[in-house]
């Protein structure tokens, strides 16, 4: 017999591995191609961080990293660097995870918002420094402040709409762990 909790878990990484399939599917879609648009939100990148601000057991690092690296193959990023860059964010913020477990959304948007304007900036601060044609600087940092400001959005979708909450004290064993 498996235990619930372990269910539930992989229930949630198979939901966020199909949410990653579904929008690298709409993301290749030729839809518009038009030069000149403003660049969209990273959807996945804000995914990723509301489900690990409330419940970290549901996304381990292997699957960010897994998730980012296929993500990057697929859209024709450089290999590995978002990967890399949200990993090092995602585990920032997962190692915050006790004290954000009490903090308000307010806090807790400001604080994902700097993480992905950081991840950004040194996205686009290392793709500048190898000289890499397709680094374009400022519409960079339009996407991570378009993608800090969709923030909320994905956050509500996931508690209201996927059932993803916030752990509350009442959640953790002893050690501090997820139940």
């Amino acid at each position: 017999m498996v235990d619930p909790l372990t269910l539930n878990r992989g229930l949630y990484r198979l939901i966020y591995v199909a949410l990653a399939g579904a929008l690298v599917f709409v993301m290749i879609l030729p839809l518009n191609s038009a030069p000149g648009r403003l660049p969209g939100p990273d959807w996945m990148l804000c995914l990723t961080f509301a489900w690990l601000q409330r419940r970290p057991d549901y996304l381990a690092p292997w699957l960010i990293a897994g998730v980012f690296v296929t993500l990057d193959l697929l859209l024709m990023r450089p290999p590995g660097l978002l990967a890399a860059l949200v990993l090092m964010g995602a585990e920032f913020l997962r190692s915050r995870q006790q004290v954000s477990v009490e903090t308000a959304f307010g806090v807790e948007w400001l604080m994902t918002a700097a993480v992905i304007i950081g991840i950004f900036l040194a996205q686009g601060l290392i793709l500048g420094l190898f000289a890499v044609p397709e680094a374009d600087f400022g519409r960079q940092v339009i996407q991570a402040l378009v993608t800090a400001l969709a923030y909320p959005l994905v956050v509500l979708v996931s508690r209201y709409g996927l059932g993803v909450r916030r752990v509350t004290p009442g959640d953790l064993d002893p050690r501090g762990l997820v139940r």
